[in-house]
């Protein structure tokens, strides 16, 4: 039996976790045509769920996520301070990740989809009309996976099959999606790739990711992640501080995934190879950077921002996981009431991989 009310947590308005608010009385959203209804069983932490609370990615912002990812940003401008550049609308569910299984189906749908254990894309296109390079984020132009029940598109809600827990699954629309994009965009193949950020969920999949195309992964990490980096399979794990000139070389890498930016990003092309590849989906350490654009043309870098993901990307995560050919690790998880410490302890960097938090069951 599906209730009329659900437990969700809302996002009243961009600023600190206070914006977050627990309840046990939001409706529960109706599917409609071409849509199906998710009883949620879990949902991952991600960076774009805090970025997207504190407004970090208003223009307005320049610092990296930490500095204001409790108590938000003074110069947010709410205009730009989404992914799509519109202006969000309050409240809002958020949560990028939704792993549940269908309930309910709209209009259109085969009712034979219901009870399917399911994972939902989280870059949507039907919203879109599938137009290049445009999309909504799941748990930021729609409600999405904080809650005991959500609404997504059928042709983007995945049936998976597989002996994970819910807490495992979850692990995997945002992180894993974020990190696949990236390698598919550069087309890494046998090549030598630097990793930032590699503790992180989208820097714990990358590395994962890009063993499984057969590249030797450098990581970088804090020493106290090392051994966490390394049984993930990056063969070689640099302190996230070091100089990168001096501990790799000049010239010495093929493809840098970077996920941290900040006052360190310069050094990424120096130790890239002429006719080398950069890619980006993040910047929690500074959105500003200096560039020598004499660097990018003389040397012949491409350098790639990834958000957009053509649809093979989500598809091929799906084969991935019923292959067996990768596994996230789940640091910790939480009940969904206790959101405000999950957020606190992921802006802490202390953990490595995914921090999960754990949906209420629905009461019959």
């Amino acid at each position: 039996m599906i209730p009329s009310k659900m437990a969700a947590v809302l996002l009243t308005g961009h600023g600190g976790i206070e914006k977050l608010q627990y309840r046990t009385d939001v409706p529960v959203p109706q599917p409609g045509p071409g849509e199906v209804l998710i009883r949620v069983a879990a949902a991952g932490i991600n960076n774009t769920d805090i970025n997207t609370r504190i407004g970090w990615y208003s223009k307005a912002v320049e610092a990296g996520t930490n500095a204001g990812g409790a108590t938000g940003f003074d110069s947010v401008n709410d205009v730009d301070a989404s992914w799509s550049g519109a202006p969000l609308e309050f409240p809002r569910i958020q949560g990028a990740d939704a792993c549940g299984r269908i309930a309910a189906v709209g209009e259109g749908v085969d009712a034979s989809r219901i009870g399917e254990r399911v994972l939902v894309r989280n870059m949507l296109r039907t919203y879109v009309d599938y137009r290049p390079y445009e999309c909504w984020t799941f748990g930021s132009e729609c409600d999405g996976g904080f809650a005991q029940f959500a609404v997504a598109p059928a042709r983007e809600t995945h049936a998976v099959n597989c002996d994970w827990s819910d807490a495992e699954l979850a692990s995997i629309p945002c992180a894993y999606s974020t990190a696949e994009n990236m390698l598919h965009r550069v087309d890494l193949g046998a090549e030598t790739v630097l990793i930032s950020g590699a503790s992180g969920g989208v820097g714990s999949a990358a590395v994962q990711l890009a063993k499984r195309r057969g590249a030797t992964v450098i990581a970088l990490s804090s020493a106290a992640k090392a051994e966490d980096v390394l049984a993930l399979g990056a063969d070689r794990v640099v302190d996230r501080n070091a100089d990168l000139r001096v501990a790799l070389g000049e010239g010495s890498i093929d493809v840098v995934v970077d996920l941290v930016a900040g006052p360190q990003w310069p050094a990424f092309l120096d130790v890239l190879r002429r006719g080398g590849r950069y890619t980006t989906a993040g910047a929690i350490a500074g959105p500003i950077s200096e560039i020598d654009v004499r660097t990018l043309y003389l040397k012949d870098l491409t350098l790639m921002g990834c958000t957009f993901q053509e649809d093979e990307v989500f598809a091929n995560l799906i084969s991935y996981i019923e292959a067996g050919d990768i596994r996230p690790l789940v640091a910790k998880t939480y009940p969904l009431s206790e959101i405000a410490a999950a957020q606190e302890d992921f802006l802490s960097k202390t953990h490595t991989g995914k921090l999960v938090l754990m949906i209420p069951e629905v009461k019959a």
